[in-house]
């Protein structure tokens, strides 16, 4: 009878669906369409551009289809062999980033949002106020090389972005949806606080696991800064995204120098270089979207609520 009743009200809910309804959802669906096409046919174009021959591109400009197909890019790109090398770095670095500095964010917002735990308020005040002030660029240099002698060494781009005063504030507003009863029947149960953090709590933050995630593994997939400023000519293997920016820098130091001026560079493919670097440096990691894309949206919108 309940079941009855319930596929009335559903077939009720169908019919009062009224003209205006179908006017809104209607527009919706036409909007949310458009909105996507115009996010996609970007992408598009730049996977097509870098396909593209040079002599086309100053010609005719960017185009949907190539109309002249060359891997002259990706050849350039690719030819050295180092590439690869910084790919395998890049993932290692993504990798153990992500991994260490989730661990050490999930702990710590969770040890921020026990009640039971007397310096939480302080902490968290410390936290948030290293966010208002920043010492600048040259304290922090002094600060890696002279202090911490992380000149030329992969530390100095796998610390710095290892933890985020923000993504901290985000994980301590994601562990509140998380009732205190839970860590007291642990305890009641005899189990101890780290025990109770790996079988009760580390459960529940999926979205919060998968969104910090997220952010922590976009992080080190598109530095360079940190690259630029510690790592010098003496390291071989460099991260992807300093690596293709050097490459773009060397097409152009060199389409600028005394030496191209005797040197046609016409057929040297700078646009196309430029968009298979794009294509390159963003590719794996859009692949990684859909496997967290369900955590990540329910992830971000309990952290809206919650902050």
């Amino acid at each position: 009878m309940a079941k009855k009743n319930m596929d009335m009200m559903e077939s009720g809910a169908k019919v009062k669906l009224g003209v205006s309804d179908v006017i809104i959802r209607g527009f919706g669906y036409v909007f949310i369409t458009l909105y996507a096409v115009c996010c996609i046919v970007p992408f598009i174009i730049i996977i097509s551009t870098s396909f593209t021959d040079q002599s086309v591109i100053r010609t005719q400009g960017a185009q949907l289809i190539p109309k002249q197909f060359t891997l002259q890019a990706y050849e350039m790109v690719c030819g050295s062999g180092s590439i690869w090398w910084s790919y395998l770095l890049t993932i290692a670095l993504t990798v153990v980033g992500t991994t260490v500095g989730l661990s050490i964010i999930a702990m710590t917002g969770y040890a921020l949002q026990r009640k039971d735990f007397p310096f939480r308020n302080a902490i968290s005040f410390y936290i948030y106020f290293t966010t208002l002030f920043s010492a600048g660029l040259a304290p922090y240099y002094l600060l890696m090389v002279q202090t911490y002698h992380l000149k030329d060494n992969y530390l100095a781009v796998l610390l710095p972005l290892m933890m985020s005063s923000w993504l901290i504030i985000l994980m301590k507003n994601f562990v509140k949806a998380i009732p205190h009863e839970i860590t007291e029947s642990g305890k009641i149960d005899g189990a101890g606080d780290f025990k109770i953090f790996v079988s009760l709590i580390l459960p529940m933050l999926k979205p919060a696991l998968a969104t910090i995630g997220l952010f922590l593994a976009l992080g080190y997939w598109n530095e360079w800064y940190q690259s630029s400023l510690f790592l010098s000519s003496k390291v071989e293997v460099k991260p992807l995204q300093y690596t293709l920016y050097e490459v773009v820098n060397k097409i152009d130091a060199l389409k600028n120098s005394v030496a191209g001026q005797y040197i046609n560079l016409t057929d040297v493919p700078q646009d196309s270089v430029k968009m298979a670097n794009a294509v390159l440096a963003t590719g794996p990691i859009v692949f990684l979207y859909p496997f967290v894309q369900k955590y990540f949206i329910s992830g971000i919108t309990v952290g809206a609520v919650k902050g």
